[in-house]
């Protein structure tokens, strides 16, 4: 499995959208221990929390969602996708 997620950082007050074939669990705690730097941009804070994810059938599939939630560019977008589970629906079947 694949899957498109989204982190939270209370202190940044921002949101970290990603995409990954491990599980969201695993990739959060890659994020916590700074895994991938100390200058990438989830370094800047240690309170991150997963707060969304999309299973998805290929990795291909879960970056054409990431992708899409990011050219959102909308605070909003991101909470309505938390609030409301068939926008996730629809996403998958639209980049199926």
């Amino acid at each position: 499995m694949c899957y498109c997620y989204i982190l939270y950082s209370q202190k940044l007050d921002r949101f970290y959208i990603g995409s990954t074939i491990l599980k969201p669990e695993e990739r959060l705690h890659s994020h916590l221990t700074n895994y991938y730097g100390k200058t990438k941009f989830t370094a800047k804070a240690k309170d991150w929390i997963l707060t969304f994810n999309i299973k998805c059938h290929s990795i291909e599939q879960a970056q054409r969602i990431e992708h899409h939630i990011k050219r959102m560019k909308s605070k909003k977008y991101i909470q309505n996708l938390l609030t409301y589970p068939e926008i996730s629906i629809k996403l998958l079947a639209k980049y199926s």
